[in-house]
């Protein structure tokens, strides 16, 4: 971003014509979280940040804006200690936190900590303006004290600390444009705008039959996880393949094949001779009950190292995965939660989200070079040997049991069809995204949603 904005005000861009167009997109945004008569509160700093704080004022038509310059943070406290005393504080629907941006690379010292500590817990959300104060953009450190941010509005681009500090950024949302020149760099680790997928998916012709679709197999469901193998067919099935097979443990037969009719289900037995016309594989789903049969361990190996069809390995088959080379060139895709990285290295899920970047492409290195679907917050695409993705939907509350198993089974069912497989990458992004994205449409259209009013959006979401 440094170089960027240098070589923007190289070309003869000025910053004061950045500023007044960053503090009217800003605005733009702030106008859509709120309503007219709503109280906005604005920190600002001296800095540039502050800057464009102040520079949102006059885009903000009919809310309450009150402006909080902070040159010094003892006087600053006093200043906020006052609002949060008076009636206004019950109608104040944003603080807005422009009080240090990328510049900051010293930790904040204790009268700042003081400030930000209160505004933390005052129990008003916060809008960030580019970097959430007190974080140091370029490692993700505070330094003992940040602004925990609802929603922070970067500019341009994301920063590189942003990937190990989620619980400072909050939900991270970008400005693209905002008024520099074309940026003249690019770096391994990408954003997912959810313009990465207009036109998608792919138009069907109107002369088609289901055998052109694909045919997805499933090997999930085991006693007590039953839901889980049915959670991932009709994962599958929102994808649209032309067939679905789930081959469960035999002890759960029964309670799969009554909760699917579109889906075809077979009881697994070791070495089950997979349909002729299957072009995916899904892997592990439910397979969580006490002494599975080895035979069914070896089954995933055996598929994993030789089968020529995209395969996607969940959940506790993650485990069963012996690293070493495949003999196919076909798409091998794993979907971690950090938990189930950290054992797959070794370590624990502290270390994999203090590192998620290096967690992925040790994963991905581990098995070779498979693409890495590393869940959580920003949740990662990539593989050790090319550009990274981090995904920009999705919200905590897809933090519930069987909401992986739903983006197992979509992400299979697009990897079935002839015109996914073909950019295995696109298909991964797309399904992380659609699967984000619808819950985003449920966060915002119903406070106590569940996996089962997610499998009725999934793929529904128009990019």
């Amino acid at each position: 971003m440094r170089q960027w904005e240098k070589a923007t005000w190289a070309a003869g861009k000025t910053e004061r014509e950045v500023i007044q167009n960053v503090g009217r997109l800003l605005a733009q945004r702030l106008l859509e979280l709120t309503q007219p008569g709503d109280s906005i509160w604005i920190l600002c700093g001296k800095g540039h940040n502050g800057d464009d704080g102040r520079a949102m004022k006059p885009h903000l038509t009919d809310r309450n804006v009150v402006m909080i310059p902070v040159d010094d943070p003892r006087q600053g406290l006093e200043k906020f200690e006052r609002r949060l005393q008076v009636k206004s504080r019950h109608t104040t629907k944003w603080i807005v936190d422009a009080l240090f941006g990328i510049g900051l690379s010293r930790p904040l010292d204790e009268n700042w900590g003081k400030l930000i500590d209160a505004v933390n817990g005052c129990g008003i959300p916060i809008f960030a303006v580019d970097v959430p104060s007190g974080l140091n953009a370029d490692t993700g450190e505070t330094g003992g004290v940040a602004i925990k941010a609802t929603v922070t509005l970067t500019l341009g681009a994301p920063k590189r600390g942003f990937l190990e500090a989620p619980n400072f950024t909050g939900r991270l949302e970008v400005i693209p444009e905002i008024g520099l020149t074309p940026c003249p760099f690019q770096t391994a680790l990408n954003w997912t705008p959810a313009s990465d997928f207009a036109g998608l998916p792919p138009r069907r012709e109107a002369v088609s039959n289901k055998g052109d679709f694909g045919h997805v197999v499933i090997v999930a469901g085991s006693l007590g996880y039953h839901g889980a193998a049915v959670l991932t067919a009709h994962g599958a099935m929102r994808a649209q393949p032309g067939l679905v097979t789930v081959f469960p443990q035999e002890s759960v037969y029964v309670p799969v094949a009554s909760q699917l009719q579109a889906a075809m289900v077979h009881p697994w037995k070791a070495r089950t001779a997979l349909p002729k016309n299957c072009s995916s594989i899904l892997f592990g789903p439910g397979l969580a009950a006490e002494n599975l049969p080895n035979a069914l361990k070896e089954d995933l190996r055996f598929l994993w190292s030789s089968s020529p069809v995209a395969m996607v390995v969940d959940a506790s088959a993650l485990d069963w995965l012996q690293p070493g080379p495949v003999s196919t060139s076909a798409a091998r895709v794993i979907t971690p939660h950090p938990g189930e990285a950290g054992r797959l290295l070794g370590s624990s899920a502290k270390d994999v989200q203090a590192g998620r970047l290096e967690a992925l492409q040790a994963l991905s290195k581990r098995f070779s070079d498979c693409w890495v679907v590393l869940k959580g917050q920003q949740t990662l695409v990539g593989r050790a040997g090319g550009d990274v993705f981090v995904n920009s939907s999705g919200n905590p509350h897809l933090a519930q049991g069987g909401s992986g198993d739903l983006l197992g089974g979509f992400l299979a069912g697009l990897l079935a069809q002839p015109a996914w497989r073909a950019n295995p990458l696109l298909a991964i992004r797309y399904a992380v995204w659609q699967h984000g994205a619808a819950a985003d449409h449920l966060t915002g259209t119903q406070a106590n949603w569940t996996v089962e009013d997610l499998t009725h959006c999934l793929g529904k979401i128009r990019p």
